[in-house]
């Protein structure tokens, strides 16, 4: 079966895409991982699926590269909103619904997708790391050297330890630049290994590191594939409100796949 995709990518996080409108892909696990992967398919960190959804402009549904059902994705997100307009979805602002409930986003004047988050209402603080939801869930750890980690083997060592082996975790790398600025390195489940960026990681990142007690806040963060930056309301440690993700999300080609039955 020979079927069309398109590939995009946010800050080197990238996926391929899908018009299914007309309800015509019912990919398997391993139809989906072979589209993923990097030497026999497509190469991608994930796939979507650009949904009609009653109510909504459309829906994202989104598989990590190993198949299964993935839960938000912030950069993929972003990427959808650009894959919803070249399709024809012409919009000012967007409302959506993804894994984690309904998104609005807009893009803005610098070309730049702009994404609301969900809110976040509970910061698990630990001697030495912090574990919250972002849309998927993160476990974000200070370092101070992020360039030196390796964070294949060390986000696989948490990732699988017995507290997150079931059900998994992303693992994120932070490294503090100044105030207002971090450089992130993230290990992604589903991916099984670090990804060039990560937008849930980010957001997750940016929010743990607010030098603000409280109030309107911007974080800019460098990950491997680029900058980003994401703005929020600190009502407090453990609550954030108004939460955009924001950054470029680039069309990288089109083509056709003689997908295999698998």
């Amino acid at each position: 079966m020979k079927i069309e995709f398109y590939k995009y990518q946010g800050t080197g996080n990238d996926f391929i895409l899908f018009d299914n409108r007309t309800n015509i892909y019912d990919l398997s696990k391993k139809q989906i991982e072979f589209i993923c992967d990097r030497r026999f398919g497509i190469g991608a960190d994930g796939i979507m699926l650009l949904n009609l959804k009653e109510g909504f402009d459309f829906e994202m549904k989104y598989y990590n590269a190993n198949g299964a059902e993935g839960s938000m994705c912030g950069n993929g997100g972003r990427c959808m909103v650009r894959f919803a307009a070249k399709m024809g979805i012409h919009k000012s602002k967007y409302h959506f619904i993804a894994a984690d409930g309904e998104h609005k986003a807009h893009i803005d004047m610098n070309d730049e997708v702009r994404l609301k988050m969900k809110d976040v209402n509970y910061v698990e603080v630990h001697s030495n790391h912090f574990i919250l939801n972002t849309g998927s869930p993160h476990y974000v750890k200070h370092i101070r050297d992020v360039m030196a980690m390796d964070v294949k083997t060390g986000g696989r060592m948490i990732r699988y330890s017995k507290d997150f082996e079931k059900e998994g975790i992303n693992v994120n790398f932070v490294e503090t630049l100044n105030d207002d600025k971090i450089y992130v390195r993230t290990y992604e489940r589903g991916v099984e290994d670090e990804t060039l960026s990560c937008g849930t990681g980010v957001t997750a990142s940016a929010l743990v590191s607010a030098h603000n007690d409280n109030g309107f806040n911007r974080v800019d963060v460098k990950t491997p594939g680029g900058i980003l930056s994401v703005e929020f309301d600190k009502k407090d440690d453990n609550h954030f409100e108004n939460i955009w993700l924001n950054g470029p999300a680039d069309f990288v080609f089109k083509g056709e796949i003689e997908l295999p039955i698998l």
